[in-house]
């Protein structure tokens, strides 16, 4: 495979791996799909399938290895793109075909893909496709919006909680702070923990770091709760 088409750690001489695992649920109950095709690609190559696996009788595939980059570029500021990405198409008697493109895969790591399907309603369907953005440690985004560190509080004549309460949703604002036309979404508390973390921390950092990092997420987020929603 050129090495000019695809990232070069991703050549399966790649002396570096990480491997994979894909769970398939259905949309109605998050009932598992036993006997789901799943096919995986380099990510802009999605015709160039690497590997074809099937569900178990619990949904899951069995875990495989893939090539990725060195461990030490997710452990370095600065350094190439730390994980390679690949697609992931599904398909599954009696559901729309899903497609995920951008799967990250780092070095000694196992990444787990959770994709849910959806049954078919007609004869023909188009193709869900999910696109995965750039890791937020690796990609370029905007700087977040400046807050004040100390928020003026006005009194609601609410009742200050003796403890902390952990809430079973949270509120998401799609937009920023002032855009009122923007959606909001009720997110699990538990989901959206877990979706910012894996958007801001590496797999592959050591285990205290990463329960230091996912405790100020934890911190910050129920501070934004109990003060602003």
């Amino acid at each position: 495979m050129p090495v000019n088409i695809t990232h070069a750690a991703q050549r399966s001489d790649s002396p570096y791996a990480g491997n994979l695992k894909v769970s398939v649920t259905s949309t109605l109950g998050m009932i598992p799909i036993s006997n789901a095709t799943v096919r995986i690609s380099y990510k802009g190559m999605p015709d160039s399938v690497i590997e074809t696996l099937n569900t178990d009788i619990s949904g899951q595939t069995e875990e495989i290895g893939l090539p990725a980059p060195p461990l030490e570029y997710s452990l370095e500021p600065g350094s190439e793109q730390p994980y390679s990405e690949y697609n992931i198409e599904v398909t599954a008697p009696g559901y729309e075909p899903v497609m995920v493109s951008g799967t990250e895969i780092l070095a000694d790591t196992l990444a787990l893909q959770p994709i849910e399907m959806i049954p078919v309603e007609e004869e023909q369907q188009e193709e869900d496709t999910i696109v995965i953005p750039d890791h937020t440690l690796y990609g370029e985004y905007p700087p977040k919006i400046p807050e004040d560190e100390i928020k003026p509080m006005d009194e609601t004549g609410e009742i200050v909680l003796s403890r902390v309460v952990i809430p079973e949703y949270v509120v998401v604002h799609d937009g920023v702070p002032g855009d009122s036309t923007a959606p909001n979404y009720y997110v699990r508390y538990k989901d959206y923990i877990k979706n910012v973390a894996s958007s801001e921390i590496y797999a592959t950092w050591p285990e205290n770091a990463i329960y230091a990092n996912i405790l100020a997420i934890m911190s910050v987020t129920l501070n934004r709760v109990y003060t602003e929603w």
